[in-house]
């Protein structure tokens, strides 16, 4: 079965008809790693479900250092969403960490999706629900652990990102230097 069948499967039941008109609305893409696919300033046209890789998720902030924000691997969906919902300029950028392989979905046809089948609203509100819950005990994190902990956290909750995510990146996710990282890594904080 289709991992994006199989993902929507797990929160909301679809005929194989709806199925077939879920699919009927994504286009397959590949990216290369390190390649945009958002950059801050265009307008986010489009969600991505990924079939397969990494992406990160950021923003270059006043000094000009990317601050990572979010990361995303096979079976997530990224995009930003204020400005696919308002298509406004993107604050954000999105970039391929690994090559990948993601179905997307323009803004036009999603909204034709969804008048097509209208249960998915139920999907896509349950999705975009976790992914807020997740960035909100993200915060609760930054604000009150330390940045040891917040490391040890990740490596034990998360063990795929640590391994496949420079580290640099995940520094930068966790909100401290690549050097601090090193310290950690090395046992001498």
């Amino acid at each position: 079965m289709n991992p994006l069948i199989q993902h929507i499967q797990k929160f909301i039941s679809l005929s194989e008809s709806e199925a077939k008109i879920v699919l009927s609305y994504f286009e397959q893409e590949n990216f290369k790693k390190k390649q945009l696919l958002l950059e801050e300033g265009q307008i986010s046209n489009k969600q991505y479900f990924i079939l397969k890789g990494c992406i990160r998720f950021y923003i270059n902030n006043s000094k000009g250092v990317e601050q990572t924000m979010q990361f995303g691997i096979e079976n997530w969906w990224i995009t930003d969403y204020l400005s696919f919902q308002y298509q406004t300029a993107s604050h954000f950028n999105i970039q391929a960490i690994e090559n990948i392989e993601v179905l997307s979905i323009d803004r036009k046809s999603f909204d034709e999706l969804l008048d097509q089948v209208p249960k998915l609203e139920r999907y896509f509100r349950l999705v975009i629900q976790k992914s807020f819950g997740a960035s909100q005990v993200r915060i609760r994190y930054l604000f009150t652990m330390s940045a040891e902990e917040r490391f040890h956290h990740m490596n034990n909750m998360f063990p795929e990102f640590i391994q496949r995510v420079p580290q640099y990146m995940i520094a930068s996710y966790l909100d401290f230097s690549p050097e601090f990282m090193s310290k950690i890594r090395a046992g001498k904080v």
